[in-house]
């Protein structure tokens, strides 16, 4: 009994603290439309707005919010949101206020604000992970890796394939890794698995690294050993999904790896009364459109070719090309925390 009250305890707060940062953010919109309207109609310059921060300060000097850049963000939101019904009913209203903020600075349409914001609000992103997804265009990221999904899985299951890939993936938190060896790579990604999990996209969980894959010899009593790089399992659409590391250029080869790997995993491991098809997503640092598409079109395993990056785009901007990264990039200068 005690469990189950703590439980309708902790959920009662949650949908009390919602509902105030609704109140809140409703306030806030009406100021904003306030504003707008008076600026319109009576012509209200930038002073009046000066003046009315103070004022209101004075009035509620326990409360933060009333600052002349906090009621310009309000403005904008009514703005951006016209009427009270689109901004309440939208999933901008869900978020924290500072996220709102991230929406309007750092995006310049209506469709943009909304999509970040479902998203933000369905997966709970904190304003510091909204920002690396804006920046890192993840709207524009998902679904684009050349894939042969359509020809080797069937329609339906080939459209829920494609939602678990994009292209690229922005690895920012390898931005000081100097080495660009593979298992240095790999490494790193282990060392931020938690960074490194939620750009690979939500639902995803870490099965293992390395992981140890036998295949017998049907002559003798031998058995082959291989390790493919790392193993997920994606808990909603329930597939087993291989990702291989390439440091430079696309190459045919990795490819038939990577099938390889995928027709191993999805024989050894995958249930097929519950589990979907195994797929393999092949991440490197460069590749080229045609050679991509002609080795997709030759491999019968469901598999993906994506670029990875692992520097900021200023840094990117300056080292091009994968020979120089190389040699910029250090696993030894990685910060502890993720």
């Amino acid at each position: 009994m005690l469990a189950e009250l703590k439980a309708r305890v902790r959920a009662t707060q949650f949908r009390a603290a919602r509902a105030a940062n609704t109140e809140v953010l409703r306030l806030y919109w009406s100021i904003g439309r306030d504003i707008l309207v008076r600026q319109q109609a009576a012509g209200w310059g930038s002073k009046v707005v000066d003046r009315l921060a103070g004022d209101l300060k004075r009035e509620f000097p326990d409360q933060r919010g009333w600052s002349r850049r906090n009621l310009l963000y309000m403005r904008k939101a009514a703005e951006v949101w016209p009427t009270e019904a689109e901004f309440v009913q939208h999933a901008a209203a869900q978020l924290p206020w500072t996220h709102v903020h991230v929406l309007l600075d750092r995006l310049g349409t209506r469709e943009e604000r909304d999509w970040y914001a479902a998203a933000a609000a369905e997966h709970g992103w904190t304003r510091g992970v909204l920002e690396l997804q804006i920046r890192s265009g993840l709207r524009t990221a998902l679904g684009a890796a050349p894939t042969n999904f359509t020809a080797a899985l069937d329609s339906a299951d080939s459209e829920l394939a494609q939602q678990l890939v994009k292209d690229p993936y922005v690895f920012e938190h390898l931005a000081l890794v100097k080495t660009l060896a593979e298992r240095d790579v790999e490494q790193a990604l282990m060392d931020r698995l938690q960074a490194t999990m939620l750009e690979l996209g939500s639902g995803m969980a870490f099965v293992g690294r390395q992981v140890r894959l036998t295949v017998p010899d049907d002559r003798t009593d031998a058995v082959s050993e291989f390790y493919l790089d790392l193993l997920f399992f994606h808990v909603e659409q329930l597939r087993y999904v291989v990702v291989e590391l390439k440091v430079g250029d696309f190459e045919p080869a990795h490819l038939g790896q990577l099938g390889f790997y995928v027709a191993v995993v999805d024989d050894q491991y995958r249930r097929p009364e519950k589990h979907a098809s195994t797929v393999g997503i092949l991440l490197c640092t460069g590749k080229a459109g045609p050679v991509v598409r002609y080795s997709l079109a030759s491999t019968a395993a469901p598999v993906a070719v994506a670029d990875y990056q692992g520097l900021p785009a200023d840094a990117r901007a300056a080292l091009p090309s994968a020979e120089q990264l190389r040699e910029a990039l250090d696993l030894d200068d990685l910060d502890p925390e993720p």
